[in-house]
């Protein structure tokens, strides 16, 4: 639906069939791959027979449901909200959430400004616990911001918890963030929510499958994350129990070929229990954004290498190195020790010695050498206790 422009014959019916079925009801996808849309709307009105695949109870449900639906009254409705409808057909409908075969949204409604083509090319799904941690919620809003400092859309399901702290942290950081609703578009849920998803609608996107004024179900919420997990590149989970749905989303995501990551946590936390569980799997373990960038990003967006402090001894010659690693800690050595323990001549040991001293690093005590203060430091820096 653009404009003022009346809506075509394949809009009513995919807004018509959009009350009738569930979301992800994949018999209902099968039927309008293996029978055409307008076939499916024609026996749903009751015209024919009914369709095959379903209880005749089940079937006498759809029929009620038909029998209530106006998909010219929805869009007058999502008009008068500053939502649209957008279907398959139209150059908005981002590609990837045809990897769902039959169970490809029928369409979605969408409040807000920007391409949802658009925006799901460069897009990272962010979820997780909504009764999360501080620790958390400061890892969301910290992965969040960072991913849209980098110019990518964080996608999540706006429920409190690690969700909220996701589009928080998006917003917070001026990018861009869009919440997939598992309700009408038009009726915010949470209720608690109601001012950060009116934020993102002003911002970014609010989507969902759901006709205006659609109330969410738990199965709705669940079915709502096969959307999350097919939209972006990849899914990073936060916090999650064992039967979180963020678990649902991860695996949705896996199942897709999409990339999965965790975000891991104490290992004695049973929120992070699930995303451990997706650890000893085929998650990724990821620690910021610029972990999360390598992996769905383009080629070269690597992450910065992560190494400890360099210490002074780091930028000594390999055989200066050597040296010192063979000198004792507590008393001085003799050179032929030195060379034996460092496994090279007392020649080269001699002149290794005098270099180090140079640098402050030993000083001679008679016919031996020793360690001094500073160097102390240093070696045992470097070596392991266990």
């Amino acid at each position: 639906m653009t404009g003022t422009a009346e809506p075509d014959e394949e809009r009513l019916a995919r807004v018509f069939l959009a009350r009738v079925l569930e979301p992800g009801d994949t018999v209902g996808g099968q039927w309008l791959r293996e029978r055409g849309i307008a076939e499916v709307v024609r026996r749903l009105r009751g015209q024919g027979e009914p369709l095959p695949g379903v209880t005749a109870r089940r079937w006498a449900g759809l029929r009620a449901r038909a029998e209530q639906a106006d998909p010219s009254r929805d869009l007058a409705d999502a008009r008068a909200a500053g939502v649209r409808f957008v279907c398959p057909s139209d150059a908005e409908w981002p590609g990837p959430l045809d990897d769902l075969g039959d169970a490809r949204p029928l369409g979605l409604w969408i409040r807000g400004r920007p391409s949802l083509r658009m925006w799901a090319l460069r897009s990272v799904a962010v979820v997780g616990a909504r009764a999360c941690t501080e620790y958390g919620a400061h890892m969301a809003v910290t992965l969040a911001a960072g991913l849209a400092e980098r110019g990518w859309v964080v996608v999540s399901g706006g429920a409190y918890g690690v969700d909220g702290a996701a589009h928080r942290g998006a917003l917070g950081a001026g990018g861009a963030t869009v919440a997939v609703l598992a309700c009408g578009v038009d009726r915010p849920y949470p209720r608690g929510h109601t001012e950060l998803i009116n934020r993102i609608a002003e911002q970014g996107l609010v989507v969902g499958e759901l006709p205006p004024g659609d109330h969410p179900t738990q199965s709705r919420f669940v079915l709502r994350n096969r959307v999350i997990a097919a939209l972006t590149r990849g899914t990073v989970v936060v916090e999650a129990a064992h039967r979180s749905g963020s678990l649902v989303t991860a695996r949705a995501a896996q199942r897709l070929g999409r990339h999965t990551m965790g975000v891991p946590g104490p290992a004695t936390s049973g929120l992070s229990a699930g995303v451990h569980e997706l650890l000893r799997e085929e998650a990724v373990l990821v620690t910021d954004a610029a972990e999360v960038v390598e992996l769905v990003g383009d080629m070269g967006e690597l992450a910065p290498e992560r190494r400890g402090p360099v210490l002074p001894r780091d930028l000594l010659e390999p055989g200066a190195r050597r040296i010192l690693s063979a000198l004792p800690g507590r008393r001085a050595a003799a050179v032929d020790e030195i060379a034996r323990e460092s496994r090279t001549t007392q020649d080269d040991a001699i002149a290794r010695l005098y270099e180090l001293r140079a640098l402050g690093y030993v000083e001679r005590h008679d016919d031996g050498w020793k360690l001094t203060r500073q160097a102390m430091v240093s070696v045992r820096g470097g070596r392991r206790s266990c």
